[in-house]
């Protein structure tokens, strides 16, 4: 039996229900032209280019205010320039004669042991208090969280050197609170000490004005990392018999980790190069056993009118801070690939 099949006629009516398209013929090459599940819509290579072009005037600002500066800084480093090079207008070119001097001078490398103990302790500090504060925020019912954040906002806002300036009047060895404090005490032999006078003590009221500034900015942060962690997460740590101490390394820990990294990163590079809280307080002194790197460049630059010497001391932090800064990336991209 044999079954013969009738080509429909492309006239005939179509069946009901059933809409009618127009199909486009296609083309030489057998495919069908139309708007593929693929293809670009029109003003596409302008909308991916929307982005770049909006981030030209931050790139511009960049280059202009950090990028020229960092150049003439560089450029300075390589030259002698004394007083009596600014008042002729001389340039005298020196290699790296800079660089090899302040390489081979001892009193930089201690300058360096000096700066890196220094942020170590300050980074430590911060870090463990504002972790601290961030999870009491977290704890805290309504009113005390607004009470407290509020104090901690305020510390936060106080302007650099009016901070540093009322350090300085708490710590006054005549009239000073704190010495007040402590004789009432009944520490009589501290009614007129020098808290400037030696090296340890002169560190010890900075490390406390740069903790008390910086808590906040990781109290902020961690607190506001906490807010992400769900609480169906609290509660099944809590059936499961977690103390608090398990909750936190089990729960909370994982998800401010990320945060915990950056906000270190940061304080890192922000202590390291902490300038106006050591030089306001004491000028690196006394005998500039207080000088960390970003001092001792301004010392042996504009000080002693050293530019040159300075503005390679200078090229040489930035250095340090650029290899912080690739370690960090470099460390960060390595979790990520973990992480996938």
């Amino acid at each position: 039996m044999s079954v013969q099949t009738d080509r429909t006629d492309t006239g005939t009516a179509a069946a009901p229900g059933v809409r009618k398209t127009d199909v486009p013929p296609p083309d030489d090459t057998g495919i069908r032209k139309g708007k593929g599940k693929g293809e670009r819509p029109a003003g596409g290579r302008g909308g991916a280019s929307a982005p770049y072009v909006l981030l030209l005037p931050a790139l511009l600002a960049t280059v202009i205010l950090l990028g020229w500066p960092l150049i003439k800084n560089g450029m300075l480093s390589f030259q002698n320039l004394n007083p009596r090079q600014l008042i002729l207008h001389l340039t005298e070119w020196r290699g790296f004669d800079n660089y090899t001097d302040v390489l081979s001078s001892e009193d930089f490398w201690k300058v360096v042991q000096r700066t890196v103990v220094f942020t170590a302790v300050n980074v430590v500090l911060t870090m463990v208090l504002g972790t601290l504060v961030g999870l009491l925020l977290a704890r805290l019912g309504k009113r005390m969280r607004l009470v407290l954040l509020l104090g901690v906002v305020l510390a936060w806002a106080m302007p650099v050197i009016a901070a540093t300036t009322v350090y300085q009047w708490l710590f006054a060895q005549r009239f000073g609170v704190v010495n007040w404090l402590l004789a009432k005490a009944g520490w009589t032999s501290m009614a007129d000490y020098n808290w400037f006078g030696t090296q340890l003590s002169t560190f010890s009221v900075i490390t406390l004005l740069i903790v008390w500034q910086s808590i906040p900015f990781v109290a902020i942060n961690l607190y506001a990392a906490t807010t992400t962690i769900p609480k169906e997460l609290y509660e099944a740590a809590s059936i499961d018999g977690a103390g608090t101490w398990k909750s936190f390394t089990s729960v909370t820990f994982p998800f401010i980790r990320p945060f915990l990294w950056a906000t270190t990163f940061l304080e890192v590079i922000w202590i390291f190069k902490a300038f106006p809280q050591i030089f306001a307080m004491n000028k690196g002194g006394p005998d500039r056993l207080t000088e960390t790197l970003p001092i001792y460049a301004f010392v042996e630059g504009p000080g002693n009118q050293h530019y040159g010497m300075g503005a390679a001391i200078s090229f040489l932090t930035i250095l340090i801070l650029l290899a912080l800064t690739a370690y960090y990336l470099r460390t960060v991209l390595k979790q990520e690939e973990d992480e996938l």
